[in-house]
């Protein structure tokens, strides 16, 4: 889709109706993801501008959603909210525990509007536990579930701090995605008994599941509790970066015996070269792969690469990916409006996601949002006040 605006119609959450409370980060990410799949989602936003600074039109986390604006500390802004709690599914909100409850939104007076609506609690901490009540970000939250320690440069020294993935593992893998799935398993539960709950979605949580399969090979001994000397962590000479002679780089991933056969004959590593699993000679592997990735250019080695399956590819930055020849076929990347993001997934065969609206205008959607959900109070009183 290029420059066109927005689509489509329905996708598989087709009539779910999901209330988000403003926030930043995971808990708009979330509500994006569900809107991509078809959620009518309305999102309640503050008077005051987005601590982001952000234009709204580039705020794409707030695509497929439409907005009103409702002051939560007014003598009649909570009972909003609740007439809207009252008419949805689903409910997500990102404060710290308690704000919620102080605020007169909490869970318990929205059930006691609506038994049956999820109540989606995204944090990083969590709703109890020593540092519940502690402001933080994806960092700090994937430092503590042991995640952002298995990310660095192989062969770095122990002295050598970790890599920062931006904020996806944690923020976006282990809360935004953690809270959609616990949304939709609350949402089955809810329309097969009418009972709704509160869904807890701690980003430390989300994120140390990630790792359960390596907690798996740890206790068997099958992996080392320090990065950049495992299997899959850049330990393992065909299983890493390597920088080309114009400073682009590869990643290699031939892990399968037939895939490195393949990868060992088109880089020309020799005859003489060690053995994939010479574990002691890894050093000299790693070392002779390098010198021939370093031979030549990184278009020149994509060529090389071209249609094989030795699992070399190239690293590419958010721009360039978007131009590659297998994301253009697969309308991986989408622009609208001028704006390059990412098209809906995953992907259905009955029921596809769409971009059907725009990121959201705080309140501009209010009158709209009034008459579709059967709210009135929403446009009532002082303009701008939702």
């Amino acid at each position: 889709m290029r420059d066109g605006g927005v689509r489509g119609n329905g996708g598989p959450l087709a009539g779910v109706r999901v209330v988000e409370l403003a926030g930043i980060g995971p808990g708009p990410f979330a509500a994006m993801l569900l809107g991509d799949l078809g959620a009518d989602v309305v999102r309640v936003d503050r008077p005051e501008p987005s601590p982001l600074g952000i234009e709204p039109a580039y705020d794409v986390a707030n695509r497929n959603k439409r907005s009103v604006v409702v002051d939560l500390k007014s003598a009649d802004g909570p009972a909003r909210v609740l007439d809207l709690a009252a008419r949805a599914d689903l409910l997500i909100e990102g404060y710290r525990p308690g704000v919620a409850e102080r605020l007169g939104v909490g869970p318990e007076e929205c059930h006691a509007r609506n038994p049956a609506l999820v109540y989606g609690r995204m944090t990083g901490w969590g709703q109890q536990g020593p540092l519940a009540a502690r402001a933080g970000h994806d960092i700090g939250y994937t430092a503590v579930a042991g995640v952002l320690g298995l990310v660095g440069r192989a062969g770095g020294g122990a002295d050598e701090p970790p890599a920062v993935p931006a904020n996806l593992l944690g923020d976006y893998a282990g809360g935004s995605l953690y809270l959609v799935v616990g949304l939709l398993a609350a949402l089955h539960h809810a329309r097969a008994t009418g009972a709704g709950q509160v869904v807890d979605a701690a980003i430390v949580d989300g994120a140390a599941h990630l790792t359960a399969v390596l907690q798996g090979l740890l206790a068997a001994g099958r992996w080392q509790d320090r990065r950049g000397t495992n299997l899959l962590d850049g330990g393992a000479p065909f299983y890493a970066v390597y920088q080309a002679a114009d400073g682009g780089h590869l990643a290699v991933g031939a892990l399968e015996p037939q895939f490195y056969a393949e990868f060992a004959r088109l880089l020309e590593l020799g005859p003489d070269a060690p053995g994939q699993w010479e574990t002691d000679r890894w050093p000299e592997l790693r070392a002779r792969i390098a010198t021939r990735f370093a031979s030549r250019t990184r278009a020149a080695w994509e060529a090389v690469f071209t249609g094989s399956d030795a699992c070399v590819e190239p690293v590419l930055t958010m721009r360039q990916a978007a131009s590659h020849a297998h994301l253009v076929s697969r309308s991986t990347y989408v622009e609208v409006d001028g704006v390059t993001q990412p098209a809906p997934a995953p992907r259905f065969s009955a029921t596809p996601g769409a971009l059907r609206r725009p990121p959201a205008r705080p309140g501009a959607d209010t009158a709209e949002v009034a008459r579709d959900w059967g709210v009135p109070s929403l446009a009532a009183g002082p303009p701008g006040a939702g």
